[in-house]
Formats: structure tokens, C-alpha cells, sequence
């Protein structure tokens, strides 16, 4: 009689488990308890940490890479893949500052590499829809096309961007708030009404979700994938323009290196690759905690090669409780 009274409980506790983490928000709720437990934890080993001007400092740093990771989010989650965003970011720079140097406004410059940038996304989205070529391969392709004309175009040397007001959005505050973590957030903010609120939303679940079936009942599938992979160059852009702002000068590789941290913080975020499930708000979780963890070990002076190590354990570990949570639901 116990006994079946133990196993009678133990199964209740189960079933609310399972209830519990098929909410739609169970995801990002435990990135935020994992985040919160992170923040615990360094604010406890060092004093330094948990200041307001130390958090802001993080939204800071990592906008840049949240804005391409942000809008990465949705075209994996339709299904495409886009490697070449932050090679895009790197020749965005260079073609600011070659415009401004040939004596366009600086805002000119801008703009004509974020027409640039939307243009490389339409070719993306040709290739990977119309002739329906693997976009790992397109956009790997795409990449190294785009790192090599910007190392044509400066000799591979990093050219300088000091102009005023330029600068000003890369570095200046509003009401204490950095410039570039306002722009992440309203990006992220915009991104989240277009998936929930709007019918180009459903469309981007539906073309992740069954491609095929989607197609067969009118979903201009083509037309969803393409725009997905302009917004995914515009990011790019907006980002290299930022981080041109931030640093004062264009470097035709200089955001290469943080394509493995936009790509790991979307899967990070319970994006599946396999397309068709995910949120921005887990893509913007998962890229504060790899900021956070960066900014945390440099602060407790950890040498770069254990951080490096350091951010693979956290990743593998986060990706791994979000795996434990989709199997107990048998997705």
C-alpha cells in the first residue's frame, strides 16, 4: 500500500515536471535562472562585478554581436543559416571609412554599406531558395568572398574612423544607458512583435517547421527565406557599424572572430538548427551570459586560454540541460 502510494507521488511529481517544462517559456526561464545563478556567483568572487556601471558595460560589449545573433534567430529558426553576417560586419567598416576618406558624409558611407550588405543577402537568399543550395555552403562560400575583397580593398590593414558624431553611437550614453545596448534591445524588441504578433511570424515557424507542407498551402516560402536573409545582412551592417563606431577604426577582419559566439549564442538560446522551434529572447539570454562569463573572467584575471576553455564547459553545459528538457517532453 506505501508503495504504491510512493510511486502513485513519485509519478505526480513527474507529470507536473513534464507540464512544466512543455510551457513555451520554460526554455528561457532556465537560461535566466542559469544567468542569475552566473551573476551569484561572480558577484560573490569579485567586488568589483555587480556595479551598475560594470552591468551596463556588458549590454555595451556584447550588443554588436546580439544584433547579428538577433536576427540570426529567426532565419535558422525558418530553416537557412547565415555564416557570412559577421564578415559583413567586417566590410561595412572598410567601406565607411574608404567612403569617407574619398569625401562622402560619414552618414552617406553608412548608408550605402547597409544597401551593400542588404544586396549580399539577397544573393544569400537567391542561391539557398531558388537553387535550392545548402546554405551552409552558400554562406560559407559568401564569407570567404566578402573577407577577401575587404582585405583587397585596405591591403589587410586596419584604417582609421574618427569622426565625431560616428563615434558618438558607438561609445556615447543616453541617460547612462550605452548607445549600442539601447539598439540591441529595440532590435530584439521589433524582432519579437514581427514572430508573434504579425503573419510574417507564422510564416517563419511554418517554413522551419514543414517546408513542404507550408509551400503546399501557399506560404510564400522563397519570399519569407530571402527577406530573412536581407534583415540577417542589414544586421551585420548595423553591427560593423557600431563596432567601427566603438573602436575608431575599421578592421577588415574585425568581427570574424565573434562568428562562432553569434552562432553558439543562438543554439544556446533553444534555437534548433533543425529549424522550426526557438526565440529572440532566448538568443538575447544566452548572448548576455557569454558576456557576462567573458567580462566575469576578466575581472578574476583568468588567463584568455581558460576562458576559452572555461566558455565551452558552460556552453556544452547549458545546451546539454536544454537537451535533458526536450527529451523528458519526447519532442
Amino acid at each position: 500500500m506505501a508503495q504504491s502510494i510512493e510511486t502513485h507521488s513519485t509519478g505526480g511529481a513527474r507529470e507536473q515536471m513534464l507540464q512544466l517544462f512543455g510551457k513555451p517559456w520554460s526554455g528561457v526561464a532556465m537560461l535566466g535562472i542559469f544567468y542569475l545563478i552566473l551573476i551569484a556567483v561572480f558577484s560573490v568572487l569579485s567586488p568589483y562585478f555587480l556595479t551598475l556601471r560594470n552591468m551596463l558595460q556588458i549590454g555595451g560589449n556584447v550588443a554588436y554581436i546580439g544584433l547579428m545573433a538577433a536576427a540570426g534567430t529567426p532565419l535558422i529558426i525558418a530553416g537557412g543559416l547565415d555564416l557570412s553576417v559577421a564578415a559583413i560586419a567586417g566590410l561595412t567598416g572598410v567601406v565607411i571609412s574608404m567612403l569617407h576618406g574619398m569625401g562622402f558624409p560619414i552618414w552617406i558611407g553608412v548608408l550605402l554599406a547597409i544597401v551593400v550588405a542588404a544586396a549580399i543577402g539577397v544573393v544569400n537568399g537567391l542561391f539557398t531558395t531558388r537553387l535550392r543550395l545548402n546554405p551552409l555552403i552558400v554562406t560559407l562560400g559568401m564569407m570567404s568572398i566578402i573577407s577577401g575583397i575587404a582585405l583587397v580593398l585596405t591591403g589587410g590593414l586596419t584604417r582609421p574612423l574618427m569622426v565625431p558624431g560616428f563615434n558618438w553611437v558607438g561609445s556615447g550614453r543616453v541617460i547612462g544607458i550605452p548607445i549600442p545596448f539601447i539598439i540591441m534591445m529595440v532590435t530584439f524588441v521589433g524582432l519579437w512583435i514581427v514572430m508573434t504578433k504579425m503573419r510574417f511570424g507564422r510564416y517563419i515557424y511554418a517554413a522551419g517547421g514543414n517546408a513542404e507542407a507550408s509551400r503546399l498551402i501557399g506560404i510564400p516560402l522563397e519570399k519569407t527565406v530571402i527577406t530573412l536573409y536581407v534583415i540577417s545582412a542589414i544586421s551585420g551592417a548595423v553591427a560593423g557599424t557600431i563596432l567601427g563606431a566603438m573602436l575608431g577604426a575599421a578592421g577588415p577582419t574585425a568581427a570574424g572572430s565573434q562568428l562562432l559566439t553569434v552562432i553558439a549564442a543562438i543554439i544556446l538560446g533553444g534555437t534548433s538548427l533543425n529549424g522550426g522551434r526557438g526565440s529572440v529572447w532566448g538568443t538575447l539570454l544566452a548572448v548576455l551570459i557569454l558576456g557576462t562569463l567573458n567580462n566575469g573572467l576578466t575581472l578574476l584575471n583568468v588567463s584568455s586560454f581558460w576562458q576559452d576553455v572555461t566558455r565551452g564547459v558552460v556552453l556544452m553545459l547549458a545546451v546539454s540541460l536544454d537537451q535533458i528538457r526536450t527529451r523528458a517532453l519526447g519532442e
